[in-house]
C-alpha cells in the first residue's frame, strides 16, 4: 500500500506537470539570464583565471541549482493549493498512508526539478562548458541528489502553509539567500570571500549541492567542500527534512499541530 500510495501521489503530480508544460519553459528564463546576461557581464569585468568565457563555466553548475532549486520548491505549492480548495482533505481520509503522501511529494517534485535541470543542461555547450562521460555520469547523479534535497525542503516548507500567495513570498525571502550564500556564483575558497560568508555555506545545503555539481563538472580543484562531506551532509537533509515533512502529514488538519496559530503562517 505504501509504494502505491507513493506511486498514486507521483503520477497525480507529473500528470498536472505535464499539463503546465509552459513551466518547462518559463523556468529556462531566470537560469539562463543568470548564465548569459550575468555571466558575460561580470565575466568580462573579470580578470585572471575566472575572467571573460571562464566565468560561464564556472557558474553554470551553480545556474543549473537555481533552476532545480526554485522548481522543486514550487513543485511543493500543489499542496498549499490542494488544501485551500479542499482536495488536501480527501487525499488524507483516503487509504493512502500520510507518509506515502508525503514521500510522493518529495518525489515528483524532485522527479520535475530533475526533468528541469536536464532541459537547462544542453545549455551548458553555449556556455563553453567542457564534458566528458565521466564528469557527465558524476554530474547526473550530483543533480539527482541535489533534487531529492530541494524538494525535500520545499515539501517540509509547503506542508505548514494553506496560503499560495504567502508560500511563494516566504519561500523566495528563504531561498535567494541560501542561493547567494552557496557560492554559486563567486568562489567560496577565493581569499577575498568575507569569511562569514564561507561560515555560511556550511550552514547552507544549497552550497553543498552546487559545489557537488561543480566538483563533478569541472574537477577536483573547483571543489570547497570534500565530496566526503558534502554526500552525507544532504544525505542527512533528506533524511530530516522527509522526517519533518511526514510528522506534518501524519498530524492532518489540525491548526495546532501546524503551528498556525502561533506563526500566523495561514494568513
Amino acid at each position: 500500500m505504501m509504494l502505491r500510495g507513493i506511486y498514486a501521489i507521483v503520477v497525480l503530480d507529473m500528470k498536472r506537470f505535464w499539463l503546465d508544460r509552459a513551466r518547462l519553459v518559463a523556468g529556462l528564463a531566470q537560469p539562463l539570464l543568470y548564465l548569459f546576461v550575468l555571466g558575460a557581464g561580470i565575466g568580462s569585468s573579470m580578470g585572471g583565471s575566472m575572467g571573460g568565457g571562464a566565468y560561464k563555466p564556472f557558474i553554470f553548475p551553480g545556474v543549473l541549482g537555481l533552476s532545480q532549486l526554485f522548481t522543486a520548491t514550487f513543485a511543493a505549492i500543489t499542496i498549499v493549493f490542494d488544501r485551500q480548495i479542499g482536495f488536501f482533505k480527501a487525499v488524507l481520509v483516503s487509504p493512502v498512508p500520510r507518509p506515502a503522501i508525503a514521500l510522493g511529494k518529495i518525489a515528483a517534485g524532485a522527479l520535475q526539478a530533475y526533468l528541469q535541470g536536464l532541459v537547462v543542461l544542453p545549455f551548458a555547450w553555449l556556455a563553453g562548458v567542457p564534458f566528458s562521460f565521466v564528469s557527465t555520469v558524476a554530474l547526473l547523479g550530483a543533480m539527482a541528489l541535489a533534487s531529492v534535497t530541494f524538494s525535500a525542503l520545499g515539501v517540509a516548507v509547503a506542508a505548514r502553509f494553506t496560503s499560495t500567495t504567502v508560500f511563494p513570498i516566504v519561500s523566495n525571502a528563504v531561498l535567494l539567500p541560501m542561493f547567494f550564500l552557496s557560492g554559486a556564483l563567486y568562489p567560496l575558497k577565493s581569499p577575498t570571500t568575507p569569511h562569514w560568508m564561507q561560515v555560511a555555506a556550511h550552514l547552507d545545503p544549497v552550497a553543498y549541492a552546487v559545489d557537488l555539481m561543480r566538483g563533478a563538472l569541472l574537477g577536483p580543484n573547483y571543489l570547497f567542500f570534500s565530496p566526503w562531506l558534502s554526500l552525507p551532509v544532504l544525505a542527512g537533509m533528506i533524511t530530516l527534512l522527509t522526517w519533518l515533512a511526514v510528522r506534518v502529514f501524519n498530524r492532518g488538519e489540525d491548526d495546532s499541530s501546524l503551528g498556525a496559530t502561533n506563526f500566523n503562517w495561514r494568513r
